[in-house]
């Protein structure tokens, strides 16, 4: 009986997700964003009694802190459906992921100076902003490494 001498990949170009993880941990993400932030609005507002910079969030209460959180839990679920989307879409979704994460994290810290308001309000808002954004970057690359798999393993190996 011969063996082929140059077998067929297997499955060349196929990923497994595990998508209930995948979503486990985005949900997870989420949960600690938002802490972050009312962490964050806790700290620079109470603790320090600086008036932030109020950056474009989401509405949905009268409560300052409460709109952080969820803006940030809402753009932590963006991103898990935008890992989702690289996994299935490139060939290095973690590469694609840390660039596009690591962009729109500088945006935010931008943002503030571009408003009206006081330099330490403005540096408070920026630092919360960089810390939800490495949370979530942080956070969901590290379940993208272990939720995501492809046939051949070219992007998880170093």
């Amino acid at each position: 009986m011969s063996v082929p001498s140059n077998p067929e990949p297997a499955s060349r170009g196929r990923v497994a997700i595990d998508a209930p993880r995948l979503w486990g941990g985005g949900v997870a993400t989420a949960f600690v964003a938002a802490l972050v932030a009312a962490v964050g609005v806790l700290i620079c507002r109470d603790v320090l009694d600086i008036k932030l910079v109020e950056p474009p969030m989401l509405s949905v209460t009268n409560s300052f802190p409460v709109n952080y959180a969820l803006t940030a839990a809402v753009l932590a679920l963006a991103a898990t459906a935008l890992a989702h989307l690289l996994s299935l879409a490139t060939p290095r979704p973690q590469v694609f992921f840390g660039w596009i994460v690591g962009l729109v994290t500088v945006a935010t810290m931008v943002l503030p100076f571009a408003m009206e308001g006081s330099l330490e309000g403005k540096i408070c808002a920026a630092v919360i902003n960089m810390v939800i954004g490495l949370c979530i970057a942080s956070l969901l690359s590290a379940v993208l490494s272990r939720t995501v798999v492809d046939a051949e393993r070219s992007w998880q190996n170093p």
